[in-house]
């Protein structure tokens, strides 16, 4: 089988491969299409892991079972996390998915960006889920970045009518706007530099978008920064201090500021801990996302609650995964970019 192999930030690789052999409670997919994710175009994360099969976004038809595998049958269209927890320890049972052990060391063979992947048994019971059957693998692709989304909405606590300011407007940032918009925000605004994003995000239901290119998100004055505009909750998409700092100076008393990128390793933010204090300001993270996140994206997807078509902006087969790849990077006249694989 062809599969797409990371060697470095600009050395990605058309290679031959095995089909993953499959084992007891374990299954085959043959993939139908496969997200590249904002995430993976970190050079300071995705390196470090290299060599390797790219894709962690995907969507597939089951063409093989292992033996004990009752749930699932060839024929089956699935989306699977290539992360799966087991259910039991303490993380687990509060909730807290991504510190569980098990979900940490999991993992898909080889990766989504292969024209067959392994399923193993942990992520097939825990984290796999059928395709309803309206809806297309397209569609399938976003289950996993728009669970990302739901888990850090559901950190942040927004209520209806309660106002939002999502900094970063690429795909995930855009699934913030169509998910806030969904769950009843009172006013959502977008701010990005990028101007084919902040249209994209008044299409999916931002109330107005600042290019902050034109217009700084905070100015200093002589005493603390100056936000033109406050939100009740405020979500900062991109991973550096600078933006973390804008976010938690736009976030009003009382409010919550979600850190929803992870910056590079050793980058210091600097915050004054008094006006946290005073304000009642609360700072917040969101990691990935777990099976009942998975669940509820599924669910929102169905039921038409996000605009796919407005969010997936490019296809690309398998043989150009490298430019998919670095449209992604590029972060310009794009959202989402999807590998889609010939069906023979």
């Amino acid at each position: 089988m062809k599969a797409a192999v990371l060697y470095s930030f600009n050395d990605i690789r058309i290679e031959e491969r095995p089909v993953p052999e499959v084992g007891p409670g374990e299954a085959l997919v043959r993939m139908r299409a496969c997200g590249i994710c904002s995430g993976d175009v970190m050079p300071w994360y995705i390196e470090k892991k290299a060599p390797l099969v790219l894709g962690h976004e995907p969507a597939g038809e089951i063409v093989e079972v292992g033996e004990g595998v009752t749930d699932f049958q060839a024929g089956d269209r699935v989306f699977f996390h290539h992360h799966a927890p087991c259910g039991e320890c303490r993380a687990c049972k509060r909730g807290d998915f991504v510190l569980c052990e098990t979900w940490k060391h999991s993992y898909i063979v080889p990766g989504g960006l292969a024209e067959f992947v392994k399923i193993p048994a942990v992520n097939l019971s825990r984290d796999t889920l059928k395709l309803p059957p309206d809806m297309d693998f397209l569609a399938g692709t976003l289950v996993e970045p728009l669970a990302c989304v739901v888990k850090g909405m559901r950190r942040l606590g927004l209520k209806p009518g309660e106002s939002v300011i999502i900094i970063g407007l690429g795909v995930m940032g855009a699934l913030f706007v169509a998910l806030a918009r969904h769950m009843g925000a009172g006013h959502i605004t977008g701010a990005d530099m990028v101007p084919y994003r902040l249209e994209k995000a008044l299409e999916v239901g931002a109330d107005k978008v600042i290019d902050v290119s034109k217009t700084p998100l905070t100015e200093a004055g002589p005493r603390r920064v100056y936000p033109p505009v406050v939100a009740d909750r405020v979500v900062v998409g991109p991973g550096n201090a600078s933006a973390m700092a804008q976010g938690i100076a736009c976030t009003a008393p009382g409010g919550t500021v979600l850190f929803f990128t992870p910056p590079p390793p050793g980058e210091i933010l600097n915050i004054e801990p008094n006006r946290l204090y005073f304000n009642e300001i609360n700072i917040i993270q969101s990691y990935s996302c777990g099976p009942d996140d998975t669940r509820e994206a599924l669910r929102l997807l169905s039921a038409g609650a996000i605009p796919v078509e407005k969010i997936i902006t490019h296809t690309f087969p398998l043989e150009a995964a490298g430019d998919a790849f670095r449209m992604t990077a590029r972060a310009r006249e794009s959202l989402k970019a999807v590998v889609v694989f010939q069906i023979p």
